[in-house]
């Protein structure tokens, strides 16, 4: 029987709309192998042989007819790994610019929905013999962290690529309209015994479910205040078009940590507290009046995959709403300020429970689970002014073929009435910025991603 999507994992699909596109991956760039050219004919059909670890990467979705149900996961019985694996090159001399230039061209075009929803780009010719791999998953198919759990299946830790598993993957028969029609029409039947089987569960301990009742009530309140207290800011929050841009901004995990040990909290406020002092710095560019009251709302998203009893590849994610102190000189104070806020967040227990509430609305006929959450995404601006997101990646050097891999960029969405959206991905000792933007309302997105390096570098200073 087909896989269904979850609520959460539709809600990325729904969501997706002309100037909104959901995909998330990454962009890395590669030394040369020692011995030799990069071979990417080989590397291509090393892709082919690992698919085998990620399956969802030969199936595609199918609507139900009628939205009877969720969508469901497929075999795709036409699977065609040229159309997902691409070559591109860059004209001489193969500078970095030129390179994001490209991204955010290869960003700009939405995933083709009758295919595996994935594609992968071997972009030669930059500077020194060096190459770079495009990566773009939708996001109904991965959240950050497990995205990069299916990166790693495709590289490997030493220069001697790993031996394969057997491949004998044979495309189950699609189902038909019918049969679609059917089993969702079974599923929502059963839906009903299923609640009673939790509410069972929950009488077996109430005062535990009352609790959790609580917190659940407690973050939907949070999140309503705080939704009514978000003011747009301009430079952040617009209409947005079709076309992107890509910053990058390459800096060290020790510097993160060296600030961290020197005064407190997490890597991860320090990575709040750079965008902060990277926001202010870039506001202040373009002549934007910092006030007392100015104030850039941050969503934060969190991975609970590793608490969750759930398993495979879906989305396993939370969110904090965090007020970014832009307005704050200082950057100790900044720093000081996301740390104190973030440590409020953890103590209350109020982060915003996507897959919990999301799950809630798909107790709803799908069709106004799509409609809410493409309301949700073209009017995230009264929700928040900017996407931040930090996802640890590999320790350790990783290799195509024998090459090393030098640096691993983010790429997250952007979601409608936002301008830019910042991922942030730690990599064999460094911590990369890589900041997707609207093509219109942020020509200067190299600005901002340079300002995130100098945030970091008057924090440092005083670590």
């Amino acid at each position: 029987m087909p896989d269904r999507l979850s609520p959460l994992d539709a809600s990325f699909l729904f969501a997706e709309h002309r100037t909104a596109a959901m995909h998330v991956g990454a962009v890395m760039t590669f030394e040369p192998p020692e011995h030799g050219r990069f071979d990417a004919d080989a590397f291509t059909e090393l892709i082919g042989s690992r698919l085998a670890l990620v399956p969802r990467y030969r199936q595609k979705v199918r609507d139900v007819p009628g939205r009877l149900g969720l969508p469901v996961w497929v075999d795709d019985p036409d699977f065609d790994l040229g159309f997902h694996v691409r070559r591109s090159a860059l004209p001489a001399p193969g500078t970095e610019d030129v390179l994001r230039d490209l991204v955010g061209r290869l960003l700009a075009r939405q995933l083709d929905r009758s295919r595996p929803l994935w594609e992968v780009y071997l972009v030669e010719g930059l500077a020194d013999g060096r190459f770079a791999v495009v990566t773009k998953t939708h996001h109904a198919m991965v959240d950050g962290l497990a995205s990069m759990d299916i990166g790693a299946a495709l590289l490997d830790l030493t220069p001697q690529p790993r031996e394969s598993p057997p491949d004998d993957w044979c495309p189950a028969p699609e189902p038909s309209a019918l049969e679609l029609a059917a089993m969702a029409a079974a599923h929502s039947l059963r839906r009903p015994r299923a609640a009673l089987d939790v509410a069972g569960r929950a009488v077996a301990d109430v005062r535990e479910a009352a609790s959790a009742v609580g917190r659940t009530v407690e973050a939907v309140v949070a999140a309503g205040r705080s939704a009514a207290a978000t003011r747009p800011v301009q430079p952040l929050n617009g209409a947005t078009g079709e076309q992107r841009r890509y910053g990058m901004e390459r800096t060290t995990l020790a510097d993160h940590r060296a600030v961290r040990k020197a005064f407190g909290g997490t890597v991860n406020d320090v990575v709040l507290a750079v965008v902060a002092g990277g926001l202010r710095r870039w506001l202040i560019s373009r002549g934007e009046p910092l006030t007392a009251d100015t104030s850039v709302r941050a969503m934060v998203p969190v991975s609970v995959r590793a608490r969750s009893r759930s398993e495979g590849s879906g989305n396993s994610i939370s969110a904090y709403l965090v007020d970014l102190p832009v307005a704050e000189p200082y950057p100790l104070a900044r720093l000081m300020a996301v740390r104190d806020a973030m440590e409020i967040h953890k103590r209350s227990g109020q982060a915003v429970g996507a897959s919990a509430l999301v799950g809630l609305v798909g107790l709803a006929p799908p069709i106004l689970h799509s409609l809410g959450a493409r309301l949700a995404s073209q009017f995230s601006s009264r929700l928040y002014n900017v996407l931040v997101t930090n996802v640890p990646g590999p320790p350790r050097p990783l290799y195509a073929m024998g090459a090393r891999m030098l640096d691993m960029y983010p790429v997250v969405p952007l979601a409608g009435g936002q301008a830019v959206a910042i991922g942030v991905t730690s990599y064999d000792g460094g911590v990369h910025y890589g900041l997707t933007a609207d093509r219109d309302a942020m020509p200067d997105v190299d600005v901002l991603a340079a300002a995130m390096g100098d945030s970091l570098a008057e924090l440092a200073d005083l670590a």
